[in-house]
Parts: C-alpha cells; sequence; structure tokens
C-alpha cells in the first residue's frame, strides 16, 4: 500500500504555471527522493500536497484517503508532517517549549514520538532543551523543526531540503536521523539538490526538472543513468 498517491498534479501562482501532470508515489515505510535544481517545482509540490497553493489540479490521495480537497489543517490533521526549507521555529521559545507546542495524541498506524525518544536522534537538542531559539545555529533550528513536527506522530514527513547550507557533521546527524525514522517505519519524501545526501537516506528517486517528471526508478537504476543526472542536476 502506498502512503501517497500523486497523479495529474498541477499547480499555478496566478497565471504562472508551474507544475505539469506530476505523479508519483511514496511507499509505506518508504524514502523517497525528489531530487531536481533551484526553482524545478519541488517546494511547489510540497506546497501543492498540503493545500497551500491555492491554484492546483490533480489527485492527492493519502493513506487511501483522497485530499485534494481539503484544507491545510484539515490534510495536516490526517497525519501529514511538513518541515518547510525556513525553519520556522517560534525563536522566543526553549528547544523544549517548541517540542511542547507541537504535540499530538498518538495516531493508529503511524510511529509515537517522546521528548526522549527525539533526544536520542537529535542528541544534541537534548543539551540545548533550555535554549531559546534565537540562540541557536542553523543546524540546530533545522533539527528542531524536524523534532517537533514528528512531534505530531505524522504518518507521512515532507522534508524540503533538509541538508541546505548546513555543516558536513550537522549533515551526518541528519542523515543518520531520518534512517532511525525510516526504521521506526515512517514514510518520508525527501526534496533535495544534493545527491549525495539523497542517495544515504532514499531507496527511490523521482527527478523534477520545469515543473515536469523526468525520471523514476530506484537510486540504483539512477546511479546507471549518468545522462539524467548531467542534463537535470548538474549545475
Amino acid at each position: 500500500m502506498s502512503a501517497l498517491e500523486i497523479s495529474g498534479l498541477e499547480a499555478r501562482y496566478g497565471r504562472a504555471r508551474i507544475l505539469f501532470d506530476v505523479a508519483f508515489e511514496v511507499g509505506d515505510g518508504e524514502a523517497v527522493a525528489l531530487l531536481g535544481r533551484n526553482g524545478a517545482g519541488k517546494s511547489t509540490t510540497l506546497r501543492s500536497i498540503l493545500g497551500l497553493v491555492p491554484h492546483r489540479a490533480g489527485k492527492i490521495v493519502f493513506g487511501g484517503e483522497d485530499i485534494s480537497g481539503l484544507p491545510t489543517h484539515e490534510i495536516v490533521r490526517r497525519g501529514l508532517g511538513y518541515v518547510p526549507e525556513d525553519r520556522r521555529i517560534f525563536t522566543d521559545l526553549t528547544t523544549e517549549e517548541n517540542l511542547l507546542v507541537g504535540r499530538r495524541p498518538p495516531r493508529p498506524g503511524a510511529p509515537t514520538w517522546t521528548l526522549d525518544q527525539l533526544f536520542s536522534i537529535f542528541p544534541n537538542l537534548r543539551e540545548l532543551r533550555g535554549r531559546l531559539g534565537a540562540r541557536m545555529s542553523g543546524g540546530e533550528q533545522q533539527m528542531l523543526t524536524i523534532a517537533r513536527t514528528l512531534m505530531g506522530n505524522p504518518s507521512l514527513l515532507l522534508l524540503d531540503e533538509p541538508s541546505e547550507g548546513l555543516a558536513p557533521r550537522i549533515v551526518e546527524l541528519m542523515i543518520e536521523a531520518i534512517r532511525k525514522m525510516k526504521r521506526d517505519g515512517l514514510s518520508l519524501l525527501v526534496c533535495e539538490q544534493n545527491l549525495n545526501f539523497a542517495r544515504l537516506v532514499a531507496e527511490r528517486v523521482y527527478v523534477i526538472e520545469k515543473g515536469s517528471i523526468r525520471f523514476a526508478g530506484t537510486m540504483a537504476e539512477f546511479d546507471a543513468r549518468p545522462d539524467v543526472r548531467d542534463a537535470y542536476l548538474a549545475l
């Protein structure tokens, strides 16, 4: 069974059409990478799934339910977690307070996260549990954003550029954290332009360019197609 199935997804900002007949799926407990350059349509795809793009068309099935016409708060309530690229934490709250704000009751069929579990995969946060968000580094804020989203016990997590701008050591911690989430049964859709990062966390990959899916396959199949990498990911 698929955690997420997208078909015929189209999106516009005003008169500008951004997505063109996008289709892909994420299986239960699977990590899938959506790869593409800046401006390829990755973030718009995530925002469209969440209902954050006002002009969209297509079918979005999450957990076997068609959520295409639902407002964002109803989609999130059904267990879809979203970590945006711009790390929206409460800077005037401590790490622990930020996490508690995100806490929701256990959700059937989804991993349940506690503070101790999150501190085990993000040990830096345990040491910073009393620090204000405003006094955290970008990498620490990124870990906090993900951890706070997990406190909502989602069954599927959408991650937008989780490695962007992070120091190599923090990227390593992020990779291990995503692997841990996957082992615990969480489904993940990871939007990235960092191929090495995606290769270490995802089993399958879709490549998007100019709002259209240009490649779909396993990571091994993608690695066997340097022509695709050079055409759609090379700078």
